[in-house]
């Protein structure tokens, strides 16, 4: 599994960062981390606010800080 975070490194971001290796650590799944701060990169992915998750080149959070449930709930989606 491939999860990107988006945005500009900022505490939200780190905090989406830190919610996402939880949910992977607790799923047991083996999954790449990435960090993209480039704004013109983050509006190549039709982001508009950050931070956003992005699961294997899907983008399925912006906006937002989602807890460790909440992304379990979105990687079990996929």
């Amino acid at each position: 599994m491939d999860i990107k975070i988006l945005g500009s490194g900022c505490t939200k971001c780190e905090k989406l960062e830190a919610a996402a290796r939880t949910a992977v650590t607790q799923l047991g799944i083996d999954a790449e981390f990435d960090k993209v701060t480039d704004p013109a990169e983050i509006a190549s992915w039709g982001v508009m606010a950050t931070p956003a998750l992005v699961i294997d080149d899907d983008v399925v959070l912006s906006g937002r800080v989602a807890s460790v449930e909440d992304v379990k709930g979105l990687i079990a989606n996929r």
